[in-house]
């Protein structure tokens, strides 16, 4: 077992150096300007290995969110029991107490250059949309699933990213955290409210 846990953190390993080589990459030149023969030489490992591990050039620069991709579904899932939504809505705000990057609310260079890269890529953004879906499928399953989960899954999710896409271009347009972070809890508090009295049954513990 001992082995395993071994092979499978060189893995994870191999997976952070290479993507943030291939995001430093395309920070500096442009992601259209750097191939993927480009981001294995400087990483040092054959085309054919890096494809093994990421199959696309997108998910190079993807693979630094994958890990929130079922973050909702997991939050309800965790939540044994209460509010759904409720569950949700504290940890946004927790989100943005941590200046969570995920939550916009997050004013530090590299932060902001990613998020200049991933919403200003046509390609990526594309890649965003499909990241979203399998978001909302995931949170619709832990919701128990059919229609009326599938539609309060994506509410949720859409009001999660139009929080976190207005805190991000306010900061982005050169206001500081602290000057953004009231309106941002506010404007929280104010989207999980009505989220809650339009889906009343995901509301209730």
């Amino acid at each position: 077992m001992a082995e395993i846990g071994l092979r499978e953190r060189k893995k994870r390993r191999m997976y952070e150096v290479v993507s943030e080589i291939a995001i430093r990459l395309f920070l500096e030149k442009g992601f259209d300007a750097v191939s993927v023969a480009e981001v294995a030489a400087a990483a040092d490992i054959s085309k054919p290995t890096l494809f093994r591990y990421f199959p696309t050039k997108e998910d190079l620069v993807l693979y630094r969110i994958a890990d929130h991709e079922d973050e909702a579904a997991r939050v309800v899932a965790e939540a044994r029991g209460a509010s759904p939504i409720g569950a949700l809505r504290r940890h946004f705000l927790d989100g943005l107490k941590r200046c969570d990057p995920v939550t916009g609310l997050n004013d530090h260079p590299a932060v902001l250059a990613f998020h200049s890269l991933l919403y200003g890529t046509p390609a990526l953004l594309a890649r965003v949309y499909a990241y979203l879906e399998r978001s909302e499928a995931a949170l619709a399953e832990a919701l128990g699933g059919g229609l009326e989960a599938r539609l309060a899954a994506g509410q949720i999710v859409a009001v999660q990213r139009i929080l976190a896409l207005e805190n991000w271009r306010r900061i982005a347009d050169g206001e500081r955290v602290e000057a953004v972070r009231g309106d941002a809890v506010a404007a929280a508090e104010g989207a999980f409210g009505r989220l809650a009295a339009g889906l009343p049954q995901f509301a209730g513990a």
